[in-house]
């Protein structure tokens, strides 16, 4: 009696909580549809933000096309997620509820491809253009310095350049002097020393005339540089700003391949080949055999000196030839919805706020689909009977009248064809029938 009386409880307590349940599933579909309507409608306002950056043109047409687009992804919306939150709780088995899993996903997918991107175009769109044009001039900056770097060292070739002209310059003066070939004036060698000597005076002279221009040049690029910076921050349409962003990009992009003109390094290079493989030898001018032998061997020892020199500035100048440069930068626009795409990483809140306000229905269908499991769950331990309530009970009452009015009015017909015969059946029913009425309405 005791196990009767715990199972009767159990499926009394199964049954209140899975009434309850109902009743509150009752209340919450009042304004479900509500609430998802409103969800599609702010799907499709955002999805008409990021479409109408994404048409050229400003007509009527374009309009139009940007409202239907964001109308059919709001109906699109409302309808997908109202048969998913209709069907899918009430799938029984499980290879029902994977199929219909399986079609919430490729829906999801659908939705993301159609209009989540879209969202997160127009929640940051301007944000990530902003940042396109940002590591934009940190590419700039980064060319900028480096040519500026190599041309800087280009510059220090000058000492090297400095040092082989004021060596050839205390020869020719030790050759005036007769320390040299031991004949003095200004014969064969001193004018071998003098013409190298020129050369690389007129070397140095410039180098030195290139300081100027490159110290100008790297000038000019900062200024650039920092009205590409105020654009990328200043206020206003991003689309407006990333038009005036171009040009100047173009100038400096031109600075740049100047100010790497500027590097003498190459110069230098054709010149220290130049300096011992063009020597124009001068006749010997000696009086006597023996001073023209001396000649000789003296611009057989510059020669050696010539190329000497020669290999140790083409060593320096190849040094610095051979410095990285940087990777050449080239701004390329970029549409919002690119940028939100290329630099995803960086915008994941605006990514999850796009596509939660579209993937939210989600979790409702989710929600359903527990509720309605425990609703079977603790009606599976009630008999049938017992989940009949008042109401239930007024329903059938009325169906057995019907039931009892056919039945009557069959026996009426019966009777007019036969003689009246008493019947007990028909006698005590109807009122077994008014006694079940009237406890009722009690």
């Amino acid at each position: 009696m005791d196990d009767d009386q715990q199972t009767t409880r159990a499926k009394q307590h199964g049954l209140s909580q899975a009434r309850e349940i109902e009743g509150h599933l009752s209340a919450l579909d009042s304004f479900a549809p509500m609430a998802l309507g409103v969800l599609a409608v702010a799907s499709g306002i955002y999805t008409y933000l990021g479409v109408r950056a994404q048409l050229d043109g400003s007509g009527a047409l374009t309009f139009f096309a940007a409202v239907a687009y964001s109308l059919a992804v709001s109906v699109a919306i409302f309808v997908f997620w109202s048969y998913m939150l209709r069907l899918t709780p009430s799938m029984r088995t499980a290879r029902a509820k994977l199929g219909m899993l399986a079609t919430m996903a490729l829906g999801s997918l659908a939705i993301i491809a159609m209009s989540s991107w879209l969202n997160a175009a127009a929640l940051a769109g301007s944000a990530a253009v902003e940042q396109h044009l940002a590591l934009t001039v940190q590419d700039y900056q980064v060319e900028l310095e480096q040519a500026n770097r190599v041309a800087v060292a280009a510059q220090g070739l000058q000492l090297d350049v400095s040092r082989a002209r004021q060596a050839f310059a205390d020869l020719s003066s030790q050759e005036a002097d007769g320390n040299l070939s031991g004949t003095s004036g200004r014969g064969a060698v001193f004018r071998v020393l003098t013409s190298k000597g020129d050369e690389l005076a007129a070397l140095e002279a410039q180098i030195e005339a290139q300081a100027p221009l490159i110290e100008a040049a790297f000038s000019e690029g900062n200024a650039i540089l920092s009205r590409m910076r105020e654009l990328t921050a200043a206020a206003g349409p991003v689309g407006e700003r990333s038009v005036i962003f171009a040009e100047e990009s173009v100038r400096l992009a031109g600075l740049i391949a100047r100010l790497r003109q500027l590097s003498v390094a190459p110069v230098v290079d054709r010149a220290a080949r130049d300096l011992a493989a063009s020597v124009v030898l001068p006749e010997l001018d000696g009086a006597t055999d023996t001073i023209r032998g001396a000649q000789q061997t003296t611009i057989e020892s510059v020669l050696q000196l010539l190329g000497q020199r020669a290999e140790s500035l083409q060593s320096a100048a190849q040094e610095v030839m051979a410095l990285p440069a940087a990777e050449e930068t080239t701004y390329q626009p970029i549409s919002s919805a690119d940028a939100v795409l290329r630099y995803a990483g960086d915008f994941i809140p605006s990514w999850a706020g796009a596509i939660a306000i579209d993937l939210l229905p989600a979790v409702l269908v989710f929600m359903m689909m527990v509720a309605q499991s425990a609703i079977r769950e603790h009606r599976a331990t009630t008999d049938p009977e017992d989940t009949m309530t008042l109401r239930d009970l007024r329903h059938a009452l009325i169906a057995l009248r019907g039931i009892e009015v056919a039945h009557a009015e069959a026996k009426l017909a019966d009777a007019a064809r036969e003689p009246a015969r008493p019947d007990p059946v028909a006698s005590t029913e109807p009122a077994s029938i008014a006694a079940i009425d009237r406890g009722l309405r009690k």
